[in-house]
Formats: structure tokens, C-alpha cells, sequence
């Protein structure tokens, strides 16, 4: 058993071809849920663009999700991208971080058909809180059991735990605010995403 243990799992690439597979469902997942508006209640121009804007909010969460997946899918790769193998060990940890992802639909789902429960929202940022909690331990274990490339500069480390703890602290401080107002909980989500996803890069940010 401790040989077995010794040889599994220690493929990289093939652990960042099951990633991408789970990821690319569960970003395709996400718009199955989205329905165009049914034609028997649209009659005219008017009744199109009330039907889209009922729509509106319900598109808004997904998108935030599939912005949410993009992030985590770029600090996977960044972990696995330095990596020289994997370990039987590490490769049940990221399964677990799939697992996640994986969950990500239903969460999203909740969400949206109940915008306005805490309940929901706080669901639905225990789904991200178990992404980050899972991605930082991957790295954890990477770097404790040396797996990680030798010639690996020793500030990557650092910048990728604190790239996570800042996040999950963030997105904590945005899923507090449901108690003054889901809205202003998603809102405050979805500016998160956007700090890092798509924020220029500022000189306080080179060293996360």
C-alpha cells in the first residue's frame, strides 16, 4: 500500500486536464439555468425589454460566478504551473477543490432564485470560502512535501498564500454585509472579483 501510495497521483498534467474538464462544465452549467423570455408573454418591442430587465439580475449572479470560476481556475494553474509532480496526497486536495467547483451551480442556482435570503448568499460565499480554504491548502501541501520546482523564486510562495488570504478576507468583509442587505453583499462580491480579475496594476499590488 505505501508503494502504491509512492507512484499515484503524480501527474501534473493530468491533473490539470481533469481541472480544466470540471471547470469548463461548470462554467457551461451556469447559463443551462438562464431561459430567454417566453414568447407567449412578449407582444410587442415593450414587453421584450421588461422581460430582459426581469432577467437582469438573475444573468447578473451568473456572471459573477463565471468571473468567480475564472479567478480560481487562473490560481490553480498558477500553483500547478509551478509544481515539477504531484503526490497522491495533493492530487485528493485539488479533487476536493474540484468537488467545489463542482458546487458552484447549485450555489449559484440558490442564489439567484432567492436574492433577497442571507441564507442563500451566505451559501453561496461558503462555496467560495471552501474554494479558498482547499486552494491555499493545496499549496500548503505542495510546498511542505516538495513538490514544487527547485528553481522556484522563494517571494512565489508568499505572493500566493497572501493572494488567497487576502481574497477570502475580502470576500468574508463582502458576505458580513448581508446583514445590512444581500444586495449590498453582491455588489460588494462582485467588486472583489473585479480588483482581481481585471484592476490595473498598481504599485501596492505587484506584491500580491
Amino acid at each position: 500500500m505505501s508503494l502504491y501510495n509512492q507512484i499515484a497521483g503524480r501527474s501534473v498534467e493530468r491533473l490539470a486536464a481533469l481541472s480544466d474538464g470540471v471547470f469548463a462544465v461548470a462554467m457551461t452549467l451556469l447559463v443551462l439555468d438562464l431561459h430567454t423570455p417566453a414568447v407567449e408573454a412578449v407582444h410587442s418591442e415593450r414587453d421584450l425589454w421588461l422581460a430582459l430587465g426581469a432577467i437582469g439580475p438573475r444573468l447578473a449572479i451568473y456572471a459573477m460566478t463565471f468571473v468567480t470560476l475564472g479567478i480560481f481556475w487562473n490560481g490553480q494553474q498558477a500553483q500547478l504551473n509551478h509544481l515539477a509532480h504531484s503526490d497522491r496526497s495533493l492530487s485528493w486536495i485539488h479533487i476536493a477543490f474540484l468537488f467545489a467547483v463542482w458546487l458552484t451551480p447549485f450555489s449559484t442556482t440558490l442564489l439567484a432564485g432567492f436574492t433577497t435570503y442571507r441564507v442563500a448568499l451566505l451559501a453561496y460565499w461558503l462555496n467560495i470560502l471552501l474554494l479558498g480554504t482547499l486552494l491555499y491548502a493545496s499549496w500548503v501541501c505542495a510546498v511542505g512535501s516538495h513538490l514544487v520546482n527547485q528553481d522556484m523564486p522563494a517571494h512565489v510562495s508568499t505572493a500566493i498564500k497572501r493572494r488567497i488570504l487576502i481574497a477570502q478576507s475580502l470576500y468574508a468583509a463582502g458576505a458580513l454585509l448581508c446583514l445590512v442587505n444581500t444586495y449590498v453583499s453582491i455588489v460588494c462580491i462582485v467588486l472583489v472579483q473585479l480588483n482581481y480579475a481585471i484592476a490595473p496594476r498598481l504599485p501596492w499590488r505587484r506584491k500580491v
